[in-house]
């Protein structure tokens, strides 16, 4: 099993928004701390934004930060909402004939089942506990921009 990047990305800006609370941030400056697209940032804040876990100060020193606290966002909603709701394979699209062996195939039982374990995991975790050491993480993600 693979996360999109899109994923990965959305799990990365929160940890530099716990790390950084006390502050605005900006996507240039998250960007430049992994390494990553400023672009592909922007999609994802976009849709941190409209879920309410990052708000957006606009104008001159704006930036975005955490709307919530850290110790609120559960790991499985966050990539729950970033992976969409897409079939994890295309049996479970619902198309008619995705795949022909899709009335006798045990594989998509065991799919599910693997999914529903990889999401309960993350559930049992929070953004606050991806960011336990601050002063650790901070000091990395600081030395890259």
């Amino acid at each position: 099993m693979k996360l999109t990047t899109f994923s990965d990305y959305t799990l990365r800006v929160l940890m530099f928004l716990a790390v950084e609370r006390g502050r605005l941030a900006t996507i240039p400056e998250i960007a430049a701390a992994y390494g990553i697209s400023e672009n592909h940032l922007m999609k994802v804040v976009h849709q941190l934004v409209r879920g309410g876990l990052v708000e957006s100060v606009r104008g001159k020193g704006g930036g975005i930060r955490l709307a919530c606290a850290p110790e609120t966002i559960r790991l499985g909603a966050v990539v729950r909402a970033s992976e969409g709701a897409a079939p994890i394979v295309e049996c479970l699209s619902g198309e008619p004939g995705a795949c022909c062996i899709a009335p006798v195939c045990r594989l998509t039982a065991v799919l599910v089942k693997a999914f529903e374990a990889l999401y309960s995991t993350l559930d049992d975790y929070t953004l606050a506990d991806l960011v336990a050491q601050p002063q650790s993480l901070q000091a990395i993600l600081i030395r890259q921009t």
